[in-house]
């Protein structure tokens, strides 16, 4: 079992459509019993496997309290893959985990769970604090979507040191240029300042993804963006088989 945290400083650079995309990578490609756990209140995951949340059904409360996290798990259309939704609850996560006092609390359900679960990929919320703390106590790999911008290396390195505070040994941590558009200047310098870091193209067919409600390898499997998903996870079954 591995955990993989999908995680951002900053919200507008495609870490939801991410996280989505390579859970569908585990589950089809990979043909591993996947879940997806949404922890960003806007519960964006769900929405984009067409699952919305249920109103009696508060995420909040298997991190409030020894609850079983399996009652709150959602099957989606897609084999080998199910959705731990989020829903506005979550927005209290914070101080929650402060109040509750146990620092290991997010790696102690991940564990709980992965007597069910090939592989764990977390949609973490673009915020620094207990939840990502945690998180990367709990996470075997980090993954960082980053814009194309010159920031890039600025916000890689806020969340190396993020992730070095909090786990000891830490997880390793992969860059991902996210949204990279090599018409525009910018985004090819970028490029050329990083060329070992992986990237995900600006598409259409992954921005349809929130329209169709799915996947972008549901519905355009020959799409290079498709397979700029399917490289991505390649390296991350290659990364976590080296640990």
């Amino acid at each position: 079992m591995a955990v993989i945290a999908v995680y951002s400083v900053k919200g507008g650079v495609g870490k939801t459509t991410l996280a989505t995309n390579l859970a569908w990578c585990s589950a089809a490609i990979s043909c591993r019993k996947t879940l997806l756990w949404d922890l960003d209140a806007a519960g964006g995951a769900g929405y984009l496997l067409g699952i919305d949340p249920k109103a009696k059904r508060r995420a909040d409360t298997v991190i409030a309290a020894d609850k079983d996290p399996a009652k709150l798990i959602r099957h989606t259309d897609i084999a080998n893959l199910d959705l731990l939704p989020a829903d506005e609850s979550i927005r209290a996560l914070e101080v929650q985990l402060l109040s509750i006092g146990k620092r290991k609390r997010i790696a102690k359900l991940a564990a709980q769970l992965s007597k069910r679960y090939d592989r764990i990929v977390i949609d973490c919320p673009p915020i620094l604090g207990e939840t990502s703390a945690q998180v990367m106590r709990a996470a075997d790999l980090v993954i960082v979507p980053l814009p194309p911008s010159p920031l890039s290396s600025r916000a890689f390195e806020l969340v190396a040191k993020e992730v070095a505070a909090h786990a000891r040994p830490h997880p390793p941590i992969l860059p991902v240029l996210s949204m990279l558009d090599l018409r525009r200047a910018l985004h090819k310098d970028v490029r050329a300042t990083h060329p070992g870091w992986p990237a995900i193209p600006y598409a259409s067919a992954a921005e349809q993804c929130a329209v169709r409600r799915q996947p972008v390898g549901a519905f355009a499997p020959a799409a290079p963006v498709t397979r700029a998903y399917a490289a991505l996870w390649t390296a991350i079954e290659r990364k976590l088989a080296s640990k």
